[in-house]
């Protein structure tokens, strides 16, 4: 990953830990930092564990992207840091927020979790910031780890120290429970017992959500943000749908991971491939001319019904996620984060986006077009 990026690479357990980590020692406590409100609600709380009040981002409705022109001068000047996104990967204007961050004297942070393979202005995404973190488990499908990519390779050395001091030992449990699982979860999905495996995962307390947001429990959250920075204080947010996010991997899971980074560059293609026919349908976002496909983790087509979408795939057995829905100034209120100052594309694009596995492409196709599924019109301000 360092050839890929021309940047010196440090493998973490998890995207979340890795984030923690770079805001920890870019960002003092008590700081604002700049962010998308259509984001994981996981690094809402990473964000708030390092002891910074996020400021929820105006978005383009048209994918997902910060909306730079829409941040008032007032907001720039309150700023101590800015957080891409790089939702589903479609890059964040990141040549732009560089300059940005460059005049302020503020660090720029790149969240690629989604992102390995985009680019932008002719760079990889995550050759922008001070720092970028992705994950393994997206393109990957590693189902674990990532890497914290540095712009200043001196920094590997501190940052490492960093990084263990907040693991958890290796736990045995935790390297057969990660081995058995592609073999079990592949099971499941030939016996078709998907279903009782969601209860299972719930039982086990692997499955935390009830809805698309996790519950946020405010006043929990409230006696948390004392403590903050602390990412034991959030532990019970950050670990949702991950439990392991900051055990030391093993053996085992370091071969799994390193075999399948081995087949990037196909997985890659097959993205790639996927997402372009995918954004030549009905219901693909506006794309400007000229702009080349990258290959996105998921595809946000634009529907008019995305709950009625979504129960259209269900029926084939096609489950979406990576859904974030309401936006995070909606889901967590201003007592926990600063409100987009212009909402309305955020808004907009979480209610109608359906993000599509590319590697599912024509199944996806065939489903929408046979249930009538109606594309999104008209865009906010369109």
């Amino acid at each position: 990953m360092g050839t890929r990026l021309g940047r010196e690479c440090l493998y973490v357990p998890s995207c979340r830990l890795g984030l923690y980590v770079a805001l920890r020692h870019w960002c003092e406590p008590g700081g604002k930092i700049l962010m998308s409100p259509v984001n994981d609600d996981v690094i809402l709380f990473v964000v708030l564990a390092a002891g910074l009040r996020p400021v929820q981002a105006p978005l383009s409705a048209s994918d997902g992207s910060i909306d730079m022109d829409a941040v008032p001068d007032s907001v720039w000047t309150g700023l101590s840091a800015v957080l891409t996104t790089n939702l589903y990967g479609n890059p964040d204007p990141a040549r732009r927020l560089r300059e940005r961050c460059d005049r302020l004297g503020i660090p720029l942070i790149e969240d690629a979790a989604h992102a390995i393979g985009s680019a932008t202005d002719g760079k990889p995404v995550g050759s922008f910031g001070d720092a970028a973190v992705f994950s393994l488990s997206k393109h990957v499908g590693a189902k674990a780890g990532g890497f914290l990519a540095l712009a200043n390779p001196a920094l590997r050395a501190p940052l490492e120290q960093a990084r263990d001091a907040l693991l958890d030992p290796a736990r045995l449990t935790a390297e057969l429970a990660y081995a058995v699982r592609p073999y079990a979860e592949s099971a499941v999905r030939g016996l078709r017992l998907a279903p009782a495996a969601w209860w299972a995962l719930r039982l086990l307390g692997l499955q935390e959500r009830e809805e698309i947001r996790m519950p946020l429990r405010p006043a929990e959250l409230l006696g948390a943000l004392g403590a903050a920075p602390s990412l034991t204080a959030f532990h019970s947010w950050a670990r949702v749908d991950m439990h392991d996010y900051r055990i030391a991997p093993g053996r085992l899971r370091l071969r799994r991971v390193r075999r399948l980074l081995a087949r990037l560059d196909e997985r890659l293609v097959a993205h790639r491939t996927g997402a372009e026919r995918l954004l030549t349908t009905r219901w693909a976002p506006p794309i400007p001319a000229g702009a080349p496909v990258q290959p996105l983790f998921r595809v946000p087509l634009l529907v008019a019904d995305r709950d009625a979408a979504v129960a259209a795939l269900a029926r084939h057995r096609i489950t979406v996620g990576y859904l974030y829905d309401p936006p995070l100034d909606t889901y967590a209120g201003e007592a926990f984060t600063d409100p987009s100052p212009a909402p309305d594309g955020a808004a907009w694009f979480a209610r109608h986006a359906l993000p599509v596995d590319p590697l599912r492409a024509g199944p996806v196709i065939e489903i929408l077009t046979s249930a009538g599924v109606r594309p999104a019109r008209e865009l906010p301000g369109g």
